[in-house]
This record gives structure tokens, sequence and C-alpha cells, in this order.
């Protein structure tokens, strides 16, 4: 199972965390596992070249982790564009779980 946390402060999300491979099918060939993948790691490429945020990213394949946390001194323009990547990512990532809540956990605090 995947564990997604989507942290959010003033409304606005700053952080994404997953971890672990979902399992809904063998490795390589999950397909859940690997649209969980596209849609967050799509977004995080849109925090880093369609924002222009510097953002702080970490993963690690092996183990089916990726943390991404933007900085807090975002300009509003920035922030703006961070918070429509980022709010359509959320929509993505949740209408996924929808469907696999048995491989993918979703937590937003």
């Amino acid at each position: 199972m995947t564990k997604v946390k989507v942290t959010k402060q003033d409304n606005s999300i700053v952080k994404i965390e997953c971890d672990g491979h979902t399992g809904y099918g063998v490795e390589g060939e999950d397909i859940v596992c690997s649209a969980l993948s596209s849609i967050v790691q799509t977004a995080v490429l849109g925090l880093f070249g369609v924002a222009g945020a510097n953002v702080d990213f970490t993963t690690d394949a092996k183990r089916g982790y990726l943390r991404a946390v933007l900085p807090q001194n975002l300009d509003s323009a920035t922030r703006h564009d961070c918070d429509v990547i980022l709010n359509t990512m959320l929509l993505g990532i949740a209408d996924l779980h929808e469907g696999f809540s048995d491989f993918i956990e979703l937590e937003v605090k």
C-alpha cells in the first residue's frame, strides 16, 4: 500500500509525501502505482518548470518514496501557480484513491 500524506498550511499545500508501493500488480507492471507516480511526479515537474519554485525534492524508487516540500517564502504569483498545480494533483490522487482505496491511503491535514 502507498501512503500519501498531503500537508496544508493556510489552505495551501506545502508538502507531499508518498511512501511504499501500492501492491496492486507485480513490480514493473503495477498500473495503480504507475498512475499515482505519474500524477505526483508531473506535479513536481510543474512546480519546478512552470511555477519556478525551488522545491526540496527527495525520491527513493526502490522503497517507493517521494517527498516534496515547498519553500515558505514564495511570492504571491508563484504561490498561486503552486496552488493550481498541487490542487490539480490532489484531485487526481483523490480520484485514484476512490477507485483503489485498498492500495492507496490518502491523508490530507
